[in-house]
């Protein structure tokens, strides 16, 4: 059996490798509890390296194949629901981003949102709520806090 690697590079991040491969999938941002645990069994599907075993304990020749599933899991038999970008806007194809890619989406959806003046895009940018909740009484804690100054603090 292998040492125990405690940082693992999966994917331009540090994971923890005392972390199942789940649970260390699960530190990329993009990546779901239950996103992590069908990459984690795709993985055993192609190597036979238990699906809850640690991230640490993984040969580093390993690390490139998981990495391949966490970048493409289109091509390993994930299913679409389980993608974050399904029918993306510019070109229609369902995709699956993580990290700065998807940081990075995220900022360009919102400006073409706010750019066409969609009732959205305008709702997000005066920092909202966007999907009919009430506002009368919560949402209250996004701006700065609003109080009465007593005389004596005024002078």
């Amino acid at each position: 059996m292998a040492e125990l690697r405690l940082i693992v590079r999966i994917a331009n991040k540090d994971v923890n490798g005392k972390s199942t491969i789940p649970k260390a999938l699960m530190e990329l941002r993009g990546i779901s509890h239950r996103m992590g645990k069908m990459i984690a069994k795709e993985f055993e599907k192609k190597t036979g390296i238990k699906w809850n075993s640690k991230i640490g304990e993984l040969p580093e020749d390993m690390d490139k194949k998981l990495e391949e599933i966490v970048l493409n899991p289109e091509k390993f038999n994930i299913p679409k629901w389980t993608l974050n970008q399904q029918k993306e806007y510019d070109t229609g194809k369902d995709k699956h981003l993580i990290m700065a890619d998807l940081q990075f989406d995220l900022r360009n959806t919102l400006q073409r949102l706010s750019k066409i003046k969609s009732y959205r895009g305008l709702r997000l940018g005066w920092g909202l709520t966007v999907r009919g909740q009430k506002t009368k009484s919560t949402h209250r804690g996004k701006g700065p806090a609003v109080g009465v100054q007593k005389k004596d603090a005024k002078k």
